[in-house]
């Protein structure tokens, strides 16, 4: 099993600004927004360990992350994240309502 750093694109650590910022301020509930913040990062760092066992995606919606993209579904959001070598890009978090043909 390969080991791999991660790496958060300034697009991805914006879309985690905006989803907090959503579940806080518009759903004005910030506890809810560190607990969910939390229970994504914590399916981003499983990523170091586990990147390989993901397979790629060809719905035409993912092009736009690049090739060979892959990603996690985490309650209602889509992580989209690419390998390359032995280095992890985690590239956008989505709603998963906003990926045509989950």
């Amino acid at each position: 099993m390969n080991k791999y750093n991660i790496v958060i694109l300034e697009s991805a650590i914006q879309d985690l600004s905006d989803l907090s910022n959503t579940i806080s301020l518009d759903y004005k509930s910030p506890l809810t927004a560190v607990r969910y913040l939390r229970g994504l990062k914590t399916e981003i760092a499983k990523l170091s360990r586990s990147a390989e066992s993901y397979s790629i995606q060809t719905r035409p919606y993912y092009r736009q992350y690049g090739f060979n993209v892959l990603r996690i579904i985490y309650k209602r959001m889509v992580i989209v994240f690419t390998v390359a070598d032995t280095t992890v890009y985690f590239r956008a978090t989505v709603s998963a309502a906003t990926v045509t043909g989950l």
